[in-house]
């Protein structure tokens, strides 16, 4: 029979409730999910732990009366769960996550890199300067998709630009799906602005470029100047990165934070269902063409490419969209001929360690 851990959680902790309601373990984002992945014998003999911060020398996690760093583990990112093997803490079995936001990483060894894990909403930023861009903002929104995370765009640095409502209308043509949020990162708006999806217990991250007003957006909610910001170059809007790790930090409500360092390069990787939820219009389009495997390219009867004729599709999304596709499938075919050929090696190795052991 499977336990009910429901009533780990008070009533009102779960219809929102607040921070004084909060048990230890909620204020870092324990939810019902989780607790229905253990036993009352695990959390005795192994305490949950949450990784807040990640570094290369190790993991800080903490937990119910727990702060301690464990060893690094690839195969772990902040956000997660943990259950702490005291007598091997390398070993601790990491829980089923709600959600996982990754990338290929950056250079050309086919690596897959986690940038997060159990985020419930992402604010994606960007600003009213030479950042702004479509194709960014589709990225970003696709990776959210793809882990089933809601993302919202911010658009900060309004007060910066005489027209910013063009800068608010082409983010909201990025989906019909994604509510936009339009505001000067400094002062008391992203308090008010953001309340609705910063609830304690949640966990949120901010996801965008170098300098457009991440550090400034967690550092209003958080009522601190706790992490470190920086002006950007004038001369092309670019920002310098003083965000350098991923790390959780919690609100005086009880939500947590996750600020993250400008990423220059996000490269998708099995992320075709986000795409395709990102580019729904497209998607339906092609449910109305003549042949099933229409690759909108010059095949008679391809609604898609009618649609662009008739200017209802506008062809730089039809473009962006194709380039996303193929990105994707690249790196998706690439990553996972890396995973079948480590192991093939890998058991390979234990072939021969086993010829070793028998002649031994």
């Amino acid at each position: 029979m499977t336990r009910d851990y429901s009533n780990f959680l008070p009533q009102r902790a779960r219809d929102g409730g607040s921070q004084a309601s909060l048990s230890p373990l909620q204020a870092l984002g324990w939810q019902p999910f989780f607790a229905q992945q253990v036993s009352v014998d695990d959390m005795i003999a192994t305490p949950p732990v949450r990784v807040v911060e990640v570094h290369r020398s190790g993991l800080h996690v903490l937990g119910d009366d727990i702060d301690t760093t464990l060893p690094p583990r690839a195969d772990v990112t902040v956000g997660d769960w943990l259950m702490l093997d005291p007598s091997h803490p390398r070993s601790s079995r990491a829980l089923e996550r709600t959600s996982l936001i990754k990338r290929r990483a950056p250079g050309t060894d086919r690596q897959e890199q986690l940038i997060a894990a159990n985020i419930d909403t992402v604010f994606i930023v960007t600003s009213c300067n030479q950042d702004f861009k479509v194709a960014r903002l589709e990225r970003y929104a696709a990776l959210a998709f793809e882990a089933r995370i809601t993302p919202v765009i911010v658009v900060t640095k309004t007060d910066l630009v005489t027209d910013a409502q063009s800068y608010i209308d082409a983010a909201r043509a990025v989906s019909e799906m994604i509510e936009v949020v339009a505001l000067d990162a400094r002062g008391s708006a992203p308090k008010a602005d953001l309340a609705a999806w910063c609830k304690p217990g949640k966990t949120v991250a901010f996801l965008g470029s170098s300098g457009v007003g991440k550090s400034t957006l967690a550092n209003a909610l958080l009522d601190s100047q706790f992490i470190e910001t920086q002006t950007i170059r004038e001369d092309d809007a670019k920002g310098r990165h003083t965000t350098t790790r991923r790390e959780l930090h919690a609100m005086p409500n009880g939500c947590l934070i996750l600020d993250t360092p400008g990423m220059r390069e996000l490269q998708l990787t099995d992320a075709a269902d986000g795409i395709n939820d990102l580019f729904a219009d497209i998607q339906e389009l092609a449910t109305q063409c003549r042949f099933n495997d229409c690759q909108h390219e010059t095949e008679p009867g391809c609604a898609v490419l009618k649609a662009v004729d008739e200017g209802v599709l506008d062809a730089r999304r039809l473009g962006r969209w194709r380039k996303l596709m193929a990105e994707d499938a690249f790196n998706s075919a690439s990553l996972a001929e890396r995973r079948s050929r480590d192991k093939a090696f890998g058991k390979m190795v234990r072939g021969v360690k086993k010829i070793k052991d028998v002649r031994r």
